[in-house]
């Protein structure tokens, strides 16, 4: 059931889980979409709602926290401060009606927001609870796991949105390791460290390992909804 096509009358007298699709707009470096990430959670989270469909699948909340790619046309950043407020609201609303609230999250951004608003939602009495896009290690062997707009991104998007990746621009970006970029991200952004705005190399992508990628993702997400065991300080699911 999606969200945006039920009726009020619908939904009376049920308490269905709504599952939520959490991105950024923000840089891909040159070869992908700015919406790459709210592409790749509504991917995720509507696989989760065809694996069951008693769930409800709401329309995505398509801006998060992006600051560090600021440097680069085309970002819009809600700050952390802003995304904190609106997921929160969001679950005081929606857990009205709803039994549970899932946030499906596309954006490492995103990440400590979503820890603090999850954790006061569940504070306040309210089921929910958050899990990552993140491809499980059964899928990803031989896969360089990079950062940002490398090879399981583009992978990614050449299976959900081929049209959109400009394999032609796709070049490598910062490809140290992240731990050794951090610091100099947190003064500067990503283009201080990237100027193309990747952090990896898309190199060896495809559409059939995105479709891996993706297919062991929503496997993963659906596994743990099944379990529904949100951690107890992050209410994230395992």
């Amino acid at each position: 059931m999606l969200l945006g096509d039920l009726a009020w009358t619908d939904l009376d007298g049920r308490a269905p889980a709504l599952v939520v699709p959490v991105g950024s707009v923000e840089q891909h470096g040159p070869h992908l979409p700015l919406d790459t990430d709210v592409r790749v959670a509504t991917a995720v989270a509507s696989g989760v709602h065809d694996r069951d469909p008693s769930l409800v699948l709401a329309p995505a909340l398509s801006y998060g926290a992006a600051g560090e790619h600021e440097g680069f046309p085309g970002t819009v950043s809600l700050g952390q401060e802003a995304l904190r407020a609106v997921l929160v609201e969001y679950g005081r609303s929606a857990c009205r009606w709803a039994s549970r609230l899932l946030l499906v999250n596309g954006h490492g951004g995103n990440v400590a927001t979503l820890v603090e608003a999850v954790a006061l939602l569940r504070h306040e009495g309210r089921d929910a609870a958050w899990v990552p896009c993140v491809p499980p290690p059964a899928v990803t062997a031989g896969v360089p796991l990079d950062a940002h707009a490398g090879r399981v991104e583009t992978s990614l998007m050449l299976a959900l949105a081929p049209h959109l990746v400009r394999t032609d621009a796709a070049a490598p970006g910062a490809t140290g390791r992240l731990r050794d970029l951090l610091e100099p991200m947190r003064t500067g952004g990503v283009v201080s460290v990237s100027p193309n705005g990747v952090l990896g190399d898309p190199s060896g992508a495809s559409a059939e390992e995105g479709r891996r990628l993706l297919d062991g993702m929503v496997a993963s997400v659906a596994d743990a909804v099944h379990r529904w065991e949100p951690d107890a300080s992050t209410g994230k699911l395992g």
